[in-house]
């Protein structure tokens, strides 16, 4: 994919810088001041997007068994997740913070919208998807972490080098499905998206909303 960049830089600064230049749009403030904010639905809402990776990773490898690509790199996908689902759950108890219903975010349902129904193409779009997905909760890592509490800030730092690649894999693995100029289509159509949802004013917070909605009295 030409508006990719696939590399193996590891430090924080470069992989930040390239999440950044993929995405093209960076997390307002409002958002980040919310967040601080509300750190219980924060983390309640993180500890959700943790589990549905880690469910779409395993949706993907039951759909898609005769692709061992799929298969191998989402299966380190769903460990990955999964232990940083027990991870914030773990945060949690320590922070008092009881796990409560929450509603789903506009954004993951918004951005799979235009997901195609025939394959490969709805292959090709649910990777696409899933790359802007784990590059943009890494964006909001990197946005949020120099403003949390001591602990959940490192956290939250350490999550840009461990989750930092998974958009990449994602990407990757789109490149074997379709051409350049198709996975390049798509993921500008979907890249738009992302961007509306993050600028455009938001009813409820969550770890994916856009900007807070200011109400008035």
């Amino acid at each position: 994919m030409s508006h990719s960049i696939i590399s193996k830089v590891t430090s924080l600064d470069a992989i930040v810088k390239e999440i950044r230049e993929f995405l093209g749009v960076t997390t307002p403030i409002a958002w980040v001041n919310k967040a601080v904010d509300e750190l219980p639905t924060l983390l309640i809402d993180h500890a959700n997007c943790e589990y549905k990776a880690a469910a779409t990773g395993m949706s993907l490898l039951s759909r898609y068994k005769e692709r061992p690509h799929v298969q191998r790199l989402m299966a380190r996908l769903v460990r990955e997740e999964m232990l940083h689902y027990e991870q914030v759950l773990i945060f949690m108890e320590r922070m008092n913070i009881t796990f409560r219903p929450l509603t789903a975010s506009r954004y993951v349902k918004t951005l799979r919208e235009k997901v195609r129904t025939d394959e490969p193409g709805r292959l090709t779009d649910l990777l696409i998807v899933g790359a802007i997905v784990e590059a943009r909760s890494c964006e909001r890592f990197s946005a949020l972490w120099p403003h949390l509490p001591s602990q959940l800030g490192k956290y939250y730092k350490s999550l840009l080098k461990s989750e930092g690649r998974h958009y990449q894999d994602y990407l990757v693995l789109a490149g074997e499905t379709a051409s350049i100029s198709e996975c390049d289509e798509r993921l500008e159509l979907f890249l738009f998206r992302d961007a509306h949802l993050i600028t455009s004013e938001d009813d409820e917070f969550r770890f994916h909303s856009g900007i807070p909605r200011q109400v008035s009295h």
